[in-house]
């Protein structure tokens, strides 16, 4: 990628809210959160959501790449270093001499063996820059079961591939390319705005710095044609519904020898009628009786690969109390595992037999009312103080 304009405006690091200094995977850590909050599928109708994904991506794509990171760096330190950007930028700029107009013209034009400038344009002597391939998107959906197991699942993604007909040259079979007369190969035109010539797509060879003078009649001198592709993919253990897994290398096709995209696979869970998901926790709630909860008892309970554990549940247990299992979670990131979370829920019978309701009414007659009274008195006495 060559540098742009915007290079000079836009803090990337600040856009993906990660330090001038951060690793290589602390920025794609970042980025695939951010990516995930602002998706425009989890975000539909929000139009602030999706302009920060667009931000998200650009920021990415110049510093998540080492080679561009090391461009983009290197410019904003240069700049920084002249005293600011004129323009529209803070500050003024050198010119002259081993000034910024030099500086910044030398690292538009790099390798270029010089240049010719007519027109206020700067055209370079050097090859294309190769493109990154586009990245595609797929979805996969998942049982609950499976999404806590692990699976491997085929996917099919329509993505650019190489066109067999002219092999990607974009040209008729028996004829090649040629280098383009208005950036001399360079893919590239420098375009002077002030003190500054800043790189652009050259706009008659689209940035590839060659012509094509007969077009392959299959891909209309794209050297492309989307293509069906089954993939498969391996779903780690334990993924929780809305996460996103990067496939390296099998997105769409580079350009120019530049290397190919990803596939960003996007995990939907289905539900499980019986529990439910805390972060690396499961959750499930089991019905005890009054007498249960009154008295204590031991409460056998379901786990989620199907078998049973149980727990102690003392007297006195209260509506709502969870108790814990360890270890019989989601399986976590690296070693370990999440909990079972147990909340128990009184349940009440909605018709109770003759005995059961002489049984009932016995117990109500005993039953200490003082709690109660205790309640009544509160607010009396809140009431007489008012």
């Amino acid at each position: 990628m060559a540098p742009q304009r915007e290079w000079l405006d836009t803090d990337y690091y600040a856009v993906l809210g990660v330090s001038q200094d951060a690793s290589a995977e602390a920025i794609k850590k970042a980025y695939r959160k951010l990516a995930r909050e602002n998706h425009p599928d989890a975000n539909q109708g929000d139009s602030q959501a999706e302009q920060r994904f667009k931000e998200i991506g650009q920021a990415y794509s110049v510093i998540g790449d080492p080679d561009t990171r090391r461009e983009y760096d290197e410019l904003r330190r240069l700049g920084a270093s002249g005293g600011g950007f004129a323009g529209g930028f803070p500050g003024g700029a050198r010119t002259g001499g081993g000034g910024m107009e030099d500086i910044l013209s030398s690292l538009f034009n790099q390798q270029a063996g010089g240049g010719v400038r007519t027109g206020g344009v700067r055209t370079g002597r050097r090859g294309a820059r190769s493109r990154r391939g586009r990245d595609l998107e797929a979805d996969v959906h998942l049982s609950f079961d499976d999404a806590l197991a692990g699976v491997r699942t085929k996917l099919r993604v329509n993505a650019d591939a190489p066109c067999q007909t002219c092999g990607g040259s974009g040209a008729k079979p028996g004829t090649q390319p040629v280098t383009c007369r208005r950036c001399g190969g360079s893919g590239q035109i420098a375009v002077d705005q002030g003190p500054f010539a800043f790189a652009q797509p050259c706009p008659s060879c689209g940035g590839r710095g060659t012509e094509i003078l007969e077009k392959c009649a299959t891909c209309s001198g794209r050297g492309t044609t989307v293509q069906p592709r089954e993939l498969t993919v391996r779903i780690p253990a334990g993924v929780k519904d809305g996460a996103v897994i990067r496939v390296p290398g099998r997105g769409g096709a580079g350009a120019g020898g530049g290397r190919p995209g990803d596939v960003l696979v996007r995990v939907h869970v289905e539900p499980h009628p019986v529990f439910g998901r805390r972060g690396g926790n499961l959750t499930v709630e089991v019905p005890i009786s009054y007498a249960e909860a009154t008295l204590g008892t031991k409460l056998t309970v379901p786990t989620p690969t199907g078998g049973r554990k149980t727990i102690k549940v003392p007297a006195g247990t209260t509506d709502g109390r969870t108790f814990r299992i360890r270890g019989e979670g989601a399986p976590m990131r690296g070693n370990g595992q999440g909990d079972l979370l147990v909340t128990v829920s009184l349940e009440v019978p909605e018709a109770l037999s003759r005995k059961q309701k002489q049984l009932v009414e016995q117990l109500a007659a005993l039953d200490d009312h003082s709690a109660r009274e205790r309640l009544f008195r509160r607010a009396r006495n809140g009431a007489d103080g008012e």
